[in-house]
């Protein structure tokens, strides 16, 4: 066959017409052709790139020689432990002096008004405001000192930072009281750090403190000084009984009319004592010093510094406790580096407003936030069809994540989880979660969802805030990352639960600048916790995985024997347990004269009434807690949890009681940082423990 029929039956121009055949391809499919190329090009440019981590993810973490299996960081100078990471940053004064200088006196502190735009403070009247306080507080016999110790009892406000940068400019000390405490532990704290001057928010709260004083139980108390307008009979039963009652205004225009030189502190001296709600027994004063918050936040700036590094306009929402130092430490990073924070309106229930209002760049949260978060997503997916639709698009997405692509604009984004976003305002871009271990179902699922980066801290008070983070472009889940550069973590053994440090398992132990420096006043339950080399002893149990990061797999705490001499960890099964779909929380009791468990559980009122229905079970969530069909069906899903969780059989729940209310700091059944109250659950259940035991013997 000659080549012009095997053209022709190709439909293609024969041999001699080739010329002419090129001249029509100019003409047309040339220009397809070019902007073919063209979006070719646009999106080899514009594909999503994948996060590039600042170290190799399969060996996060390295053993330090000669430490007895102590591991460190492997980012930065992994020799040295870090201290600090500006020069000219060394003390919380000199981290907000640089976050005015380099702000150019920019927006600093945010508060917002019911259904009001935010309103903001200048880094330089934040600055001035709070000299002025600290001025006025040197003319009412508080002295420029780390021996002076001032109580802030408020909720989260402007006028809590301008307190606690006074304190800081004058080389006082900040004790903070929580709203939720107690009256029992604010008097102790009071008299344990000899604090004659509180700092308050509300008239209701001074009239606590005086009460106090007119039973004579904090006789050293002398000034309350009120953030909010006050009424004169207030001052008068003030009066009667020692105490002066003032108005923050009023300290400041004296301080101002009085002006004294600010007297900065050193990086040794103490900024805050940060008293801890144990679940057992008095609040622990734990001591920290400016080097050690400088230290903790400087670590997560290193670890952080190649992938989604602080930026002056970063906007952080406050709501957290500022009593407590995982909220303090996040601040400090946006304040050193001229960012603005903006408070929330007191309410958690107007936080989704609050959040529109401000579109914040930076979200701290606890896991029992992202929980409810995670919930609240599916339980609007309430068919089949768009559950498996919202499951299909989350695991599209999360292939993505897997690869290191952790972005807000595909069509997945576009099609289910914009929405989502725009209800944290749209421009978040760090999440960062710790004080409690987070489902990796849950994060999972968000890290997807959000678009953004979200990071797990693991650490306590005593070691500032963290003493491990997630290393960026490793969204694996089911571990609390590796060592921050500014601490090392060794394993001890913990013999009494079989877990041995030649198997990679013990006590989680801290060492480095970050270290707290004792509790105050407090030289038994300081020795408990530090060791005579300084490392910091946190009660949970931790496991290092191949990767060299660390998961928490136990509680040395809390630990019981039953009857037949197994050693149980409540805690641990507890975070079995709560995987459960309708369990929102749960208590698990055990008792050294039995030989099982029991339990307590509360469920989620938006996910059990759905979860109930799928099985045939029908009414309102009081009926449902009641229903013993249900109550046989949740126990049945909490003991095939455990079983794939490989719990032994002592270690599983024989029978729980579902109770409607949930626990919570009000009820006096969580501590702030919404940890289980052991001792008061173990009370307030005593009769529906008893029960459980009596019918199931």
């Amino acid at each position: 066959m000659q080549a012009q029929e095997i053209l022709r039956m190709l439909r293609l121009p024969e041999l001699g017409d080739l010329s002419q055949f090129f001249r029509s391809l100019s003409a047309t499919t040339l220009v397809s052709m070019g902007a073919l190329a063209a979006i070719l090009a646009y999106w080899f440019t514009h594909r999503p790139k994948a996060l590039q981590p600042p170290c190799n993810l399969l060996m996060q973490s390295e053993e330090v020689e000669g430490s007895g299996g102590a591991r460190r960081s492997v980012i930065g100078d992994s020799q040295q432990l870090f201290t600090h990471y500006y020069d000219d940053a060394r003390t919380m004064y000199e981290v907000f002096r640089r976050g005015l200088r380099i702000s150019g006196n920019g927006p600093c502190l945010g508060f917002r008004n019911p259904k009001q735009p935010y309103q903001w403070l200048s880094y330089q009247e934040v600055a001035d405001r709070a000299e002025f306080l600290g001025s006025g507080l040197l003319q009412h016999n508080c002295k420029p000192c780390t021996d002076q110790f001032i109580g802030v009892f408020a909720q989260n406000r402007p006028e809590w930072i301008i307190a606690e940068l006074a304190c800081y400019t004058y080389s006082m000390v900040v004790v903070p009281l929580y709203d939720t405490l107690g009256p029992g532990a604010v008097r102790y704290i009071i008299n344990t750090a000899d604090i004659s001057t509180v700092i308050v928010d509300k008239p209701q709260k001074a009239v606590v403190l005086l009460e106090h004083v007119e039973r004579k139980e904090t006789p050293g108390l002398k000034l309350i000084i009120l953030m909010e307008p006050f009424e004169e009979a207030l001052k008068d039963r003030g009066q009667e009984c020692g105490v002066v009652i003032k108005s923050m205004q009023d300290v400041e225009d004296c301080g101002q009319q009085n002006h004294c030189d600010p007297v900065p502190p050193k990086p040794s001296d103490l900024s805050i004592v940060c008293f801890t709600s144990g679940t057992t027994g008095n609040p622990k004063g734990a001591m920290l010093t400016h080097g050690n918050v400088v230290a903790d936040f400087s670590g997560f700036l290193k670890v952080t510094e190649k992938v989604i590094f602080p930026r002056q306009d970063d906007v952080l929402i406050s709501f957290l406790p500022l009593a407590h130092m995982f909220e303090r430490v996040i601040q400090s990073v946006v304040y050193c580096h001229g960012g603005r924070v903006g408070f929330f309106q007191g309410d958690i229930r107007l936080l989704s407003d609050d959040m529109k209002a401000l579109c914040p760049t930076i979200f701290p949260v606890v896991p029992r936030l992202l929980n409810r978060m995670y919930d609240k997503i599916f339980s609007q997916a309430d068919t089949p069809l768009k559950r498996w639709l919202l499951e299909f698009a989350a695991k599209r997405k999360q292939a993505e994540v897997r690869s290191g692509i952790i972005r807000n604009d595909s069509i997945w984004d576009e099609l289910f989880f914009n929405k989502v976003q725009a209800s944290l305002g749209g421009c978040v871009r760090m999440i960062v979660t710790g004080a409690a271990p987070a489902s990796p179902t849950v994060l999972g699922f968000l890290r997807a969802a959000l678009g953004c980066q979200v990071y797990e801290g693991y650490g306590q008070t005593e070691c500032t805030a963290g003493c491990t983070f997630t290393t960026p472009g490793d969204w694996t889940s089911g571990h609390v990352g590796a060592p921050l550069p500014c601490n090392h973590i060794k394993l001890v053994d913990v013999e009494e639960l079989n877990y041995w440090t030649s198997k990679g398992e013990g006590e989680i132990c801290v060492r480095g600048p970050n270290v707290f420096k004792g509790y105050l006043k407090d030289p038994e339950r300081t020795k408990e916790a530090l060791d005579d080399d300084g490392w910091l002893h946190t009660g949970d149990i931790g496991k290092w995985l191949p990767t060299g990061t660390l998961k928490i797999i136990d509680r040395k705490k809390h630990i019981f024997k039953l009857a037949q001499g197994e050693y149980v960890a409540p805690e641990m099964i507890e975070n079995i347990y709560i995987r459960s779909e309708p369990v929102a929380q749960v208590y698990v009791h055990g008792d050294s004269l039995k030989a099982f468990l029991v339990g307590i559980v509360v469920p989620d009122p938006e996910v059990m009434p759905s979860w109930a229905q799928k099985r045939g079970i029908e009414g309102t969530y009081a009926e449902l807690c009641t229903n013993k069909e249900l109550k046989k069906a949740i126990l049945e899903d909490m003991l095939r949890l455990g079983k794939e969780s490989g719990l032994h059989s002592f270690e599983q729940v024989k029978a729980i009681h579902i109770h409607s209310d949930m626990f919570s700091v009000q009820n006096g059944l969580l501590t702030p940082t919404l940890k289980a109250k052991r001792p008061e659950l173990r009370e307030y259940f005593k009769k529906q423990i008893e029960e459980l035991y009596s019918t199931s013997m």
